[in-house]
């Protein structure tokens, strides 16, 4: 007779917790999904408009003066290639932050159904990553239309692949998880705008969407890469042009590490948070 041993008592709790933990945040995900659902359309016309703009503006009127080589890598057929992984990067980045944002503080300050959530009883984590992964979803509807454009532009697949979207998950859950912070700080949606216009702007342009951190001086370079969006930047462009040898493997832990404090930040903000 064969004798089956039941796992410790440790682990299967563990086990159950996490499973809690996990469907805890599916419910708090899916409350969210059955108000994007309806608007799906506007969420990816809202993020669209802009990587358009800097596609038409720099990509394919200021690019034409830039040659491989000559600010950017030889690796690049032309400028147009080398900015368009950094535009995923970046409509990623706006939506899955200020969809969060708005969509938090709108509940807060407005429809006041917040301290409802709050009550519920679910593990502050759970809130965090259920409204963390509404801001992913809301910043992969924008990104795969960019990718879409970005294909029929270049004829590149490599924007579909396996790789490439792992890192731009990455970069929504960072955004995301930043977007939970910021809509449980602020008190007002005028305090939106100064951390939009502090923040989410100025690494816009600083966060090696348009341009090589290695051309920098190293002081800038020290900037550059201190701001998440580099990471993604540098790392889809690398996954859209580059081999696997030439691929910056150090992007995706140093997003993960990114996208798992800012979750333990936004667990401990949850737990404390007074409305």
């Amino acid at each position: 007779m064969i004798s089956q041993t039941a796992p410790p008592l440790g682990k299967r709790f563990k086990t159950s917790q996490f499973q809690l933990l996990l469907a805890d945040s599916l419910t708090i995900f899916w409350g969210d999904w059955l108000d994007l659902r309806v608007r799906v359309a506007q969420i990816i016309a809202s993020g669209l408009i802009s990587p358009l703009v800097y596609i038409l503006a720099f990509g394919l009127g200021l690019g034409s003066s830039i040659k491989p080589g000559a600010g950017i890598s030889g690796s690049y057929s032309n400028y147009l290639e080398f900015i368009l992984p950094g535009m995923v990067a970046l409509s990623s980045m706006t939506i899955s932050f200020a969809g969060t944002t708005f969509s938090i503080c709108g509940e807060r300050l407005f429809t006041k159904t917040f301290e409802e959530m709050l009550l519920v009883p679910i593990h502050p984590l759970a809130l965090h990553i259920g409204k963390m992964l509404a801001g992913v979803v809301r910043g992969l509807m924008t990104s795969l239309s960019v990718i879409v454009v970005a294909v029929l532009l270049t004829g590149n697949w490599n924007f579909l692949n396996p790789l490439f979207l792992l890192l731009l998950v990455l970069n929504c859950a960072v955004f995301a998880g930043l977007g939970v912070i910021v809509g449980l700080s602020v008190r007002s949606l005028e305090a939106v705008g100064l951390c939009n216009n502090f923040v989410i702007v100025p690494m816009s342009f600083l966060g090696a969407t348009f341009f090589d951190p290695s051309t920098l001086p190293v002081a800038l370079q020290f900037v550059v890469y201190l701001l998440p969006l580099s990471y993604a930047s540098i790392g889809l462009r690398a996954a859209a042009h580059l081999s696997l040898s030439q691929f910056p493997w150090y992007t995706i832990p140093v997003l993960l590490g990114m996208a798992i404090a800012l979750s333990l930040w936004g667990g401990y903000k949850f737990a404390h948070q007074q409305d």
